[in-house]
């Protein structure tokens, strides 16, 4: 089994979804382009012949090898996606950085998560997920499927479900629905955060236990006496019976900001 059949990897062969996922980000000759997971290059072919630069980051080295041979112009590395330092990049003159793949279904959420770390280094990015990540990812709030990795992502990109990719465009075909992510990362968070740790620490303790009512979920998680976030919820205009699932991200800033 090679390292990206045991990440959950599948191979996308349809190549009008491939021409697709390119065509959310629209490449030119004066972007970068970082493509995570090129496997054997639906994706990659079609960039090599638009963008000015193209790196290809691959975890199966097998898979990359070959992949050099077919596509010389690309700068096919031997990486892991998650722990590849995406900060480094650097635009070219008049141009954009931008990611495109077809992520492993298994280490999907580390990688997004990786991206929106070194979000001042990206400008664009079209993704494929499993569909129910994709749809967690772009949920508003008030459904069950909003939660902390909503919020985090749409906290500092514009998030939109571009389009849904059936089991039978890969190979071998999953078990589940896919779907494309198209995600323009924002050059300041969407809303003003007083401390970013806290306002993290305080939209994990809240979705933690999220059939809780909100003050019960948030003294749980931060260790705090129930009145003392009653009264913070208060002073920040929130009931804290409601659950975390409902508040949006300009609340969970408010309560980041008067949370002891």
């Amino acid at each position: 089994m090679t390292k990206r059949r045991a990440l959950g990897q599948h191979f996308l062969r349809d190549r009008a979804t491939a021409r697709a996922i390119v065509d959310l980000v629209a490449p030119t000759g004066r972007d970068l382009v970082v493509e995570i997971g090129p496997g054997d290059g639906a994706l990659t072919g079609l960039v090599a012949g638009r963008a000015g630069r193209v790196i290809a980051l691959e975890i199966d080295r097998a898979l990359g090898t070959a992949l050099r041979a077919r596509l010389a112009g690309v700068e096919v590395l031997d990486a892991d996606a998650r722990s590849w330092d995406y900060a480094r990049l650097e635009a070219p003159a008049g141009g954009r950085v931008l990611i495109l793949g077809n992520l492993p279904y298994s280490v999907a959420k580390p990688i997004l998560m990786a991206l929106i770390d070194a979000r001042p280094a990206i400008h664009e990015m079209a993704l494929m997920l499993q569909r129910e990540v994709a749809e967690r990812i772009a949920a508003p709030p008030g459904g069950k499927t909003y939660g902390s990795l909503s919020v985090f992502t749409q906290l500092h990109c514009d998030v939109r479900l571009a389009f849904r990719v059936p089991p039978g465009a890969f190979r071998p075909p999953p078990q589940v629905d896919s779907a494309v992510l198209h995600l323009r990362v924002l050059r300041e968070p969407r809303v003003p955060l007083a401390d970013p740790r806290r306002f993290e620490s305080v939209v994990r303790a809240a979705f933690a236990q999220r059939r809780k009512m909100l003050a019960n979920a948030l003294g749980t998680g931060l260790g705090l006496p129930l009145d003392v976030v009653r009264r913070a919820a208060a002073s920040a205009g929130v009931d804290p019976t409601r659950r975390a699932e409902t508040l949006s991200l300009s609340e969970f800033a408010a309560l980041a900001t008067v949370l002891p």
